[in-house]
């Protein structure tokens, strides 16, 4: 093996290494998804990770849902709303 092939491996081996995450910051990581989650932080069971990763995925998503449905109902607010009205300055300084 030529001396460029055996610094090539080193680098990609040393890349690889260095991208790894331990078992500990995953454990972390799960542990702080768990904190975030309404279903499951009130359990104090062992929650599988897959499971904590499939209920993050559920609650992203209906946050997404979520923040479309207030979108439309600001949106319709704020197209029932005459502009300069007291109504409408209150919306707006919420928004900012």
């Amino acid at each position: 093996m030529s001396t460029e092939g055996s610094s090539r491996n080193r680098r990609s081996s040393g890349r690889k290494q260095a991208s790894r995450v331990s078992d500990q910051q995953i454990n972390d990581l799960l542990s702080k998804l768990k904190s975030l989650l309404p279903e499951i932080c009130e359990s104090n069971d062992k929650v599988p990770a897959s499971k904590v990763l499939l209920e993050t995925c559920n609650y992203i998503r209906s946050l997404h849902r979520e923040v479309d449905d207030l979108s439309e109902k600001l949106a319709e607010l704020l197209g029932n709303t005459e502009d300069g009205s007291a109504q409408a300055a209150l919306i707006m300084s919420l928004l900012r």
